[in-house]
């Protein structure tokens, strides 16, 4: 490896014979990395991790060989992209490692909501075949608000109208007309027309700033009394006081979530997570066969490429 020392975080047991073919002398932790692994590591030119590994300036100060972190997501909040670009240390993402798996989970948590299926399964393990409690929301015809048409949003989208008929509107600041065309939905001028007009709403936007929160007690009070919410992106998007305080109140008819705040010490979340009729997944909308195995594809391009000198393929933009 060019006397570079590489070290992989969060790899599954399952999943180290992605990285051994490839960069046998490579040193692989399946926790994520946090300030614990600081000495162990000290002599690092290049780490990749996945999204729950503590890539702050706090830990970042301590790895002074460090010139490259290759993060195994799409997003990149993790990352302190100031201190990286002072410091000199490139950064790279997957930026679409299977964006249609996780479609397909959006997909997974409505059905699963809308058509009661844990209810139901939960019936005839007890023996009980009756429909009681049981009666289901059809989706044709409702109206679907996508925020944010990226890769994820778009596929959302084509899914919704093309396969189930339904009526899909979406908001993005950076409108795709040529695909929504295609796709048969349309935009919106604003997020309140998402809140107001939508049956349920699937989020689909990074975090920053300017998105955490976004869903809270004042976007919530927009939204049609029985709204369903579907969030597959960043749990910091929903204020989750705010969201348990509308599900006691009977806003929601349905929500289902793959992502929490502060997943890394759900005991914060722990009345979101104990709630009745919700449907909490833990984050594996992107989790497949196929996607992992592009994961570690498209972030080795990203090691390969810095190794040989060349120019980076993902490398994050803004650094």
């Amino acid at each position: 490896m060019k006397n570079k020392n590489l070290y992989f975080f969060e790899v599954k047991d399952d999943e180290r014979i992605f990285v051994k073919e490839q960069y046998p002398e490579a040193t692989i932790f399946e926790e994520a990395f946090s300030d614990k692994h600081i000495q162990e590591v000290s002599d690092a030119h290049i780490i990749s991790g996945f999204i729950h590994s503590d890539f702050s300036a706090e830990n970042l100060h301590h790895l002074k060989n460090l010139e490259l972190i290759v993060t195994r997501s799409v997003g990149y909040n993790h990352i302190d992209l100031k201190y990286c670009d002072e410091h000199n240390i490139l950064v790279a993402n997957v930026p679409d490692y299977g964006s249609y798996v996780i479609a397909e989970h959006v997909f997974a948590l409505l059905l699963s909501s809308a058509r009661k299926i844990l209810e139901g399964e939960e019936h005839t393990a007890h023996k009980d075949f009756s429909e009681n409690g049981l009666r289901g929301m059809a989706l044709k015809g409702k109206t679907l608000g996508v925020i944010g048409t990226g890769k994820i949003g778009m596929h959302v989208a084509r899914i919704a109208s093309l396969g189930f008929l339904m009526n899909v509107i979406a908001y993005d600041p950076h409108p795709k007309e040529d695909f929504a065309q295609e796709y048969r939905f349309h935009y919106v001028d604003s997020l309140d027309d998402i809140y107001e007009q939508s049956d349920i709403i699937s989020l689909h936007v990074p975090l920053f700033p300017t998105t955490k929160h976004m869903i809270n007690n004042e976007s919530i009070a927009k939204m049609k009394d029985g709204v369903t919410l579907i969030n597959t992106s960043r749990g910091g998007l929903i204020k989750t006081e705010d969201l348990v305080s509308n599900i006691k109140k009977g806003k929601f008819a349905h929500v289902a979530l793959d992502v929490v705040e502060h997943e890394n010490n759900l005991a914060e979340v722990s009345e979101l997570l104990e709630l009745p009729g919700v449907i909490i997944t833990p984050h594996i909308a992107y989790y497949t066969r196929e996607s992992v195995e592009n994961m570690y594809k498209i972030g080795a391009q990203s090691i390969d490429e810095f190794l040989a000198g060349k120019e980076l393929s993902y490398r994050v933009l803004g650094h």
